[in-house]
């Protein structure tokens, strides 16, 4: 077990986890600009982005590139300036570190080392979009971006369907379209949805309905901007889970299992389609085939 207390005086440098900004500059904390300003140096995920927010706070500490393709190499070496007693801050472009951003892997470098670690509050893109989604805000799970390998997205967005709980994704303009329509295949077309828009910035948005009304929005509409997306959780993971653990049975044996435990026929067939991955039609005919 360790134990650690930022008031407790070493020897050792601390590492500061400073959440920036994801849009408005204004939502910079004062103890943020404080923090950056009297730390020996600044460890950004991109030293150019940094440096705007840098300029218009007027802070001049020197800054030092900390990304996901020099995580291993840059680790060791911030070890060593913070165990000489230098403090650290660690940013990453926008919001918090480690959440969907570089961060964790210094995080548990500086533990194991027993080098103190100090989170600064801020902001953060999924919560600040979830308060204003209108879907049930808790309890809730966040994922971030959703995997780009289909086997592994697939499998991903199967899981996911079942939870009962809100999830949070993040997802880029380009790819938003298709990522819905990963989750429509796995998720009720009637789930609610809430797409957040550039949030925090001059073209904030929030576009809100059912799965299938989004993706109708994202299939007509120029899609710009980073989005949020908020997803009601699943009203009856219970018989998702069910029908999931009785697919090494037929389509018609599943539905049938479905009303022996009090669906009704067309709720029967539907769920089964959905855990298959099917259209209803497909397991609608199967099904009166079989019993004619």
């Amino acid at each position: 077990m360790q134990t650690q207390s930022s008031f407790k005086t070493t020897t050792t440098g601390k590492l500061y986890l400073v959440p920036t900004p994801i849009g408005n500059l204004g939502d910079m904390t004062y103890r943020a600009v404080e923090t950056l300003k009297a730390v020996q140096l600044i460890a950004a995920e991109d030293t150019r982005n940094t440096q705007k927010l840098l300029n218009h706070f007027e802070i001049e500490t020197k800054q030092i590139s900390f990304h996901e393709h020099n995580t291993q190499q840059r680790i060791d070496e911030l070890l060593v300036k913070l165990e000489n007693g230098d403090d650290i801050a660690q940013v990453s472009d926008a919001g918090m570190p480690s959440i969907s951003d570089p961060g964790h892997e210094l995080v548990k470098a500086c533990i194991e080392a027993n080098i103190a670690v100090v989170p600064l509050p801020g902001a953060n893109a999924g919560l600040t979009g979830l308060i204003a989604s209108g879907v049930l805000p808790q309890p809730f799970t966040f994922f971030g971006f959703l995997p780009r390998k289909g086997k592994e997205l697939t499998e991903t967005v199967t899981q996911l369907a079942l939870k009962p709980e809100t999830t949070i994704f993040y997802e880029a303009p380009h790819r938003l379209k298709k990522t819905l329509q990963a989750l429509i295949v796995d998720f009720e077309p009637e789930r609610q949805v809430t797409l957040c828009r550039e949030i925090t910035k001059k073209f904030e948005e929030f576009i809100r309905g059912t799965l299938q009304e989004v993706l109708d929005w994202a299939t007509t509409t120029e899609v710009r901007g980073e989005f949020v997306i908020i997803v009601a959780g699943n009203p009856d993971p219970q018989a998702m889970t069910a029908v999931q653990e009785t697919v090494t049975l037929s389509l018609a044996e599943q539905v049938e299992a479905q009303i022996q435990q009090g669906a009704s026929p067309n709720m029967a067939i539907k769920t089964v389609a959905k855990a298959n991955n099917l259209k209803k039609q497909v397991v609608y005919n199967d099904y009166h085939e079989l019993t004619e």
